[in-house]
């Protein structure tokens, strides 16, 4: 049922992208996170949203993940929240050949209000900018730098989660205009799976987190939990209560810097530290990342039974021959 608040029509339809529900409380501020490194060639990011609950009248936070697109060529218009008429409407994302007006927000990441500078399509390969995209560069080797994208104009505090009063106050550009009249397609299901699960832990809703949720992104739907600081953070059932004692790394990162790549496969520096850009803005400047080493595992031991012995056996006494 939740999933239907976000469900467009269908897919490969011209899709609505009027308000698909209202709020009349504001969205809560963006928080900033780490982005983990993308786990495979192919699959763009889509940033994290705050999303809404309208039986709890509460808000609650969809991890950021990278995704599968449903072709490719086609890219992600994120999700946002427009300020009219004295509510909040929920603008729903939608895949498409270009990237079309979402709300003029700064998700980061590629995502700083207008279109997408993360990468590019060329014929059927994903391009990675690594000047603003985190990658595994040791499962992903069609990247690029270009730094000239980055915006230095934009307020690192600026987390703004709106369009309207109060909030940004971007209008469309002609551009977008034309993109938002395109052929799209519906988000996945994959991403309305994530969006449900992300429903299922109570520790997600505003109310519980106060604006600063636990698990911020995830490198794949379904697959590991990150915590703003870019480290490993346990997955948490619809009881918000522990579930999986995922193992921590020790990836604390400035939020001001660069953050280096997490390798989900070893824990290998990757040499490409400037590929993270922190959600938000980040100094052009060119920053070393500090290396850490990841925290060994825990190895559970299972506590050995103790064995009980008998007690021995008194040995009977010797009769003397009378």
């Amino acid at each position: 049922m939740i999933a239907a608040f976000f469900m467009a029509p269908k897919v490969n339809a011209q899709i609505s992208i009027g308000i698909s529900i209202s709020a009349h409380i504001a969205p809560p501020a963006l928080p900033v996170y780490v982005q983990p490194a993308c786990p495979t060639d192919g699959y763009l990011w889509v940033p994290g949203y705050w999303a809404f609950d309208n039986d709890a009248q509460d808000y609650y936070w969809v991890p950021g993940v990278w995704v599968a697109p449903p072709s490719p060529g086609l890219l992600w218009t994120p999700d946002y929240w427009g300020y009219n008429g004295g509510v909040y409407g929920f603008h729903a994302g939608y895949w498409g050949p270009h990237v079309g007006f979402y709300g003029g927000i700064n998700y980061g990441f590629g995502y700083s209000g207008v279109g997408f500078a993360g990468g590019a399509w060329s014929g059927g390969s994903f391009r990675y900018n690594t000047a603003v995209v985190n990658v595994n560069t040791t499962v992903v080797h069609n990247t690029y730098i270009d730094r000239t994208v980055i915006n230095n104009n934009v307020t690192v505090n600026n987390h703004t989660s709106f369009n309207g009063p109060g909030g940004v106050t971007a209008q469309p550009r002609p551009e977008e205009v034309a993109a938002m009249h395109e052929q799209h397609v519906a988000p996945t299901g994959q991403q309305m799976s994530h969006q449900q699960n992300a429903h299922n832990d109570k520790t997600a809703f505003a109310s519980a987190n106060h604006g600063n949720p636990t698990n911020a992104a995830m490198n794949r739907v379904g697959g590991s939990h990150f915590n703003p600081q870019g480290q490993r953070a346990s997955r948490n059932n619809a009881n918000g209560m522990n579930n999986n004692n995922a193992n921590h790394q020790n990836t604390g990162v400035n939020q001001q810097q660069h953050a280096q790549p997490q390798n989900d496969n070893a824990n290998k520096p990757n040499t490409n530290g400037e590929a993270n850009q922190q959600h938000m803005q980040q100094n052009d400047a060119q920053a070393q990342p500090q290396q850490h080493n990841a925290q060994p595992k825990q190895q559970h031991q299972q506590k050995q039974p103790q064995q009980h012995r008998s007690a021995p056996r008194p040995h009977p006494q010797k009769q003397e021959k009378r």
